[in-house]
């Protein structure tokens, strides 16, 4: 019987021999930079014309890695081979395929600061950061290798007199993995090892700019041993082959994070039935969030100015969990805005190989030139505390902004920015405090500070977020810890790490046999 699920432990880097080991670490991927990585169907390494450079957002003139493209023709052979394959993965027995979960745990367990220095190198993540996001995919194949073997012991249902009655959990067939840029490890990771444990077959387009820390996980899967065609490996555009994937009538699911408006366009083609297609096709879905922490005037404000902090601008402001809008009490606001301001300007920004820096990078230019555009919207729209400028030169820097007295329905109260941007607003009471916390089209995340029971209460039953928190930032879910999934256009409320979502990748067969 297998040990019950431990969450990983994050690496204190204060420690010397912790920061010279993950030293060594950069220094091996420093020196696989460049290098070309090839598709992967079926266990078959295919090379592609078309060429994708992934850059280091830290440094513009570093390539991490040059990324094989895949076309229709190669995209429709992905397909093809992980349909075939299903008929034999399907019948591998659960705890079988549990077990290659806890191998590929243990494997980047052993690698773990190697793959965290690939996320400081292409996807700009502080040490940190990385860390976490390394620890967190170690924890969802942990945690849903547990899962499965729970999902496959016979289940309690209402006997019968003269009828033997069972419940089974079976797997769905080929599911397209899309994973987002921003825990290009950890999300992807997740995503698509609950699909594989389950017993689906998966055909996975990486991020476009973090395709390299997916192709290595790849490694991983192979050295664990999953079978040839489980996974497949296939990067390339979304306009190239991300349409056709996913309105493919052998295509069974859909599991996405990413953005609203890619989101939605998916469940519309997901919706439409194609010909040959069987089945209504299942999307789960992770689409962002505007998340705010709420500033009661009876709470530690030292913790909420520094909880706002923590939450907007760590890995600069690129979570969708991260911190948005601070709604503070009208009582406290002054005293709240100026110790958030202190703290953001206390900020270093710059090349996150390096420790002197909290934060690094925003991802790309289109990520820098957007997030950019949003600060001078900001500017006319309310009043600039802190940061609104480029960083240092070299890469997407932009330092941490801080914009008070917006009102609740401005752009930057409203639009999600996914950047080192916080929005302030004032509120007259907490009823005020709350309504302003629900006035968007998301329901992520959330955080209340107040020392206020019958607040707190009312927040439980009345912030409409996925992951509400009280007195703690609205960042840093934990796999089992908190299950991780939002309402309204933040998704399908699919929650990630939590005890129901292999249910998502799975349906349910009843079997009655007469005795």
């Amino acid at each position: 019987m297998q040990l019950e699920f431990k969450n990983e432990p994050f690496t204190n880097f204060r420690l010397p021999e912790n920061k010279e080991a993950f030293q060594k670490a950069l220094d091996k991927v420093e020196s696989e930079m460049g290098r070309e990585y090839d598709l992967i169907i079926g266990g078959e390494r295919i090379k592609t014309d078309k060429k994708s450079k992934s850059i280091n957002p830290s440094n513009t003139t570093q390539i991490v890695g040059v990324v094989s493209q895949a076309d229709q023709a190669l995209a429709e052979k992905a397909i093809q081979v992980a349909y075939e394959t299903f008929d034999s993965w399907r019948k591998v027995e659960p705890q079988a395929r549990s077990r290659y979960l806890f191998k590929a745990a243990a494997i980047l367990r052993r690698r773990k600061h190697e793959f965290s220095a690939w996320l400081v190198k292409e996807a700009g993540k502080s040490w940190p950061e990385a860390d976490a996001d390394t620890a967190e995919a170690i924890d969802f194949m942990e945690y849903y290798a547990h899962q499965m073997d729970k999902l496959a012991q016979r289940h309690p249902l209402t006997r019968i007199p003269g009828e033997d009655n069972e419940l089974y959990y079976i797997p769905l067939g080929v599911g397209i993995v899309i994973p987002p840029w921003n825990f290009p490890l950890a999300i992807m990771v997740g995503m698509t090892t609950a699909a594989l444990v389950s017993g689906n077959t998966v055909v996975m387009k990486p991020a476009s700019t973090t395709p390299v820390i997916a192709a290595k996980f790849m490694e991983i899967l192979e050295d664990a041993g999953v079978p040839a065609g489980v996974v497949n490996f296939v990067p390339g555009s979304g306009g190239e082959i991300g349409d056709y994937l996913v309105e493919h009538p052998l295509t069974r699911f859909i599991s996405f994070t990413g953005s609203r408006d890619v989101g939605l366009r998916i469940n519309e083609l997901a919706a439409k039935p194609r010909k040959g297609q069987k089945w209504i096709k299942r999307l789960v879905a992770e689409m962002g969030g505007k998340d705010s922490i709420i500033v009661d005037n009876d709470c530690d404000l030292e913790a909420a100015s520094q909880a706002i902090v923590a939450s907007a601008f760590g890995f600069s402001g690129q979570k969708c969990s991260a911190c948005s809008r601070a709604i503070v009490h009208q009582d406290v606001y002054d005293q709240v805005l100026n110790r958030v301001t202190e703290l953001t300007k206390a900020l270093t920004v710059g090349d996150v190989v390096n420790t002197e820096f909290y934060t690094g990078p925003v991802v790309d230019d289109k990520a820098y030139n957007k997030i950019l555009e949003y600060i001078e919207i900001g500017k006319q729209e309310g009043k600039l505390m802190a940061g609104g400028e480029k960083g240092p030169e070299g890469g997407y820097f932009i330092k941490p902004t801080v914009i008070a007295d917006l009102a609740p329905d401005a752009r930057l109260m409203q639009e999600e920015i996914f950047g080192p941007v916080v929005g302030f607003t004032k509120a007259r009471d907490f009823d005020h405090a709350l309504e302003i916390g629900n006035n968007t089209e998301y329901g992520l995340t959330g955080s209340v500070y107040s020392r206020n029971r019958a607040h707190l209460e009312k927040a439980r039953s009345e912030f409409h977020v996925g992951n509400l928190y009280f007195n703690r930032k609205c960042t840093g879910a934990l796999v089992g810890v908190h299950p991780f999934g939002g309402f309204n256009m933040s998704g399908t409320d699919s929650k990630a790490g939590g005890p129901d979502y292999l249910l998502l990748f799975t349906q349910a067969k009843s079997v009655s046999e007469l005795l």
